[in-house]
């Protein structure tokens, strides 16, 4: 079974850099290669249904690095961020988020107004996870598809939605953990750190009830002065 992914990344540039560097043999048997970088319907190439491992992680997701391609030839990658889960499942072959009003330079827009053709990277620092994604991106005003809107606005998040986007996903792939640097936000630290906290909480309570039992004993023995512990 081929590997979609592979299928469409493994150029005959790519092939030529892994041959000369030795890792052909591995990566042709690991993607089954058909014709190099071009587009495929076959029925029996992986990778390109969004199952249920992928469907969690990117529900579970708070932003994604994404990237589009000029007239001009230029990669421009950006950092998309919402609330988590605002990258939508549409369906198991298409992405969809609401985008929000940002600083208005329509780079992505524009580029993706000429050239479809786009590329996701969905990160999970702290579990040291990476999904990749090619797909094809559509966008539309807000306003002209309501039955879409509703499903991928984000009820109740402070941004102002100008557009809709669809992503039609032509494939997919995770990469191992090497060299991901695990980095956390503050809701994860904030879960990691509950027990610690909670633990220190019980320990301020037991310092302050062996204080107060202290402070009487030395009471009744007569001694009312307070000394260090």
């Amino acid at each position: 079974m081929r590997n979609g992914y592979l299928e469409i990344a493994s150029t005959p540039s790519v092939e030529a850099a892994q041959e000369h560097y030795g890792s052909a043999a591995r990566w042709a048997r690991a993607g089954d290669r058909g014709t190099a970088g071009g587009d495929f319907t076959d029925e029996d190439v992986r990778n390109r249904r969004l199952g249920p491992p992928e469907r969690a992680f990117i529900a579970e997701r708070d932003g994604f690095y994404l990237a589009s391609v000029s007239e001009t030839g230029w990669p421009y990658v950006q950092y998309r961020g919402g609330p988590p889960g605002f990258l939508r499942v549409v369906d198991e072959a298409t992405l969809g988020f609401a985008d929000f009003r940002g600083n208005r330079q329509y780079i992505t827009t524009g580029n993706v107004e000429a050239h479809n053709r786009v590329s996701l990277f969905l990160m999970d620092y702290a579990h040291r996870q990476r999904l990749k994604i090619f797909g094809r991106m559509r966008i539309l005003d807000a306003a002209d598809d309501p039955a879409l809107a509703e499903r991928l606005i984000v009820a109740g998040y402070p941004a102002r939605v100008e557009r809709l986007v669809t992503i039609a996903v032509e494939a997919f792939d995770w990469n191992c953990p090497q060299h991901i640097t695990p980095r956390f936000t503050e809701t994860e630290l904030a879960a990691a750190l509950a027990p610690v906290r909670d633990e220190l909480a019980t320990l301020r309570q037991e310092n302050a009830r062996l204080r107060q039992e202290l402070h009487a004993r030395q009471t009744r023995d007569g001694d009312a002065t307070e000394r260090p512990i």
